[in-house]
């Protein structure tokens, strides 16, 4: 008998055969912090994709096209995630349509979860986290009125961009990786499911997923 086989390839439009579901938010929160973490990044993006003719109406009562991402001046979806300090990829999310705010993805999809662990593993976000509550560090943003921030706002800041910044490379590490997720040619709602799927043979590349989980955690798709 030869070795294991690796998972299918994030190219592909249907996964075939067996392989190791994306591991589910709260498994990734546990095993960073079994795994002594000091921090985690949270990060989002919205992966470009076709197809995406689907109308809603809008908070103003006007039809918008619910794709349509006005932060990425395009059509797509929008992705949240997890990383580890080094930009490794723990956890990525179901997909929402490209207009979603993060702060209003991440409170749909994960502040709930992810609450009860920021007192041991504190969250650094950019600044459309704003408002996410304690233990999300996001920069401070410049006071009414046009003054600046004081010395020891702006060294702050400074800190949290150069902590992010490694960790906020976990999504170039995907789509540079798996091509597909820089633009998606199918439905934008399969945009999390391939996402998922790049994030198991990332982690998999990464040694994060070994042969045998492989075999012994290994799901069937029809």
């Amino acid at each position: 008998m030869g070795p294991p086989r690796p998972p299918p390839t994030a190219t592909s439009t249907k996964p075939s055969g067996c392989w190791p579901p994306a591991p589910r938010l709260r498994e990734a929160l546990e095993k960073a912090k079994e795994r002594g973490l000091p921090y985690l990044i949270l990060d989002g993006k919205v992966v470009a994709a076709d197809r995406c003719k689907e109308k809603t109406i809008s908070r103003k009562s006007r039809e918008i096209d619910r794709w349509y991402s006005g932060k990425a001046h395009g059509f797509g979806g929008n992705i949240q995630a997890l990383f580890t300090p080094g930009g490794i990829p723990l956890w990525v999310s179901a997909v929402l349509p490209g207009g979603v705010h993060d702060i209003t993805a991440a409170r749909e999809l994960v502040l709930a979860i992810l609450r009860p662990f920021l007192k041991h593993l504190p969250v650094l976000a950019d600044s459309g986290y704003e408002g996410a509550g304690c233990g999300v560090h996001v920069p401070v943003k410049n006071p009414a009125g046009g003054r600046e921030r004081d010395l020891g706002t702006r060294t702050r800041n400074a800190l949290l961009r150069s902590l992010r910044c490694l960790g906020e490379q976990g999504f170039a590490l995907m789509s540079q990786r798996w091509r597909t997720l820089q633009r998606v040619m199918l439905s934008p709602g399969k945009i999390g499911d391939i996402a998922q799927a790049a994030l198991v043979l990332v982690q998999f590349e990464h040694k994060m997923i070994t042969s045998d989980s492989l075999r012994q955690t290994s799901v069937c798709f029809a």
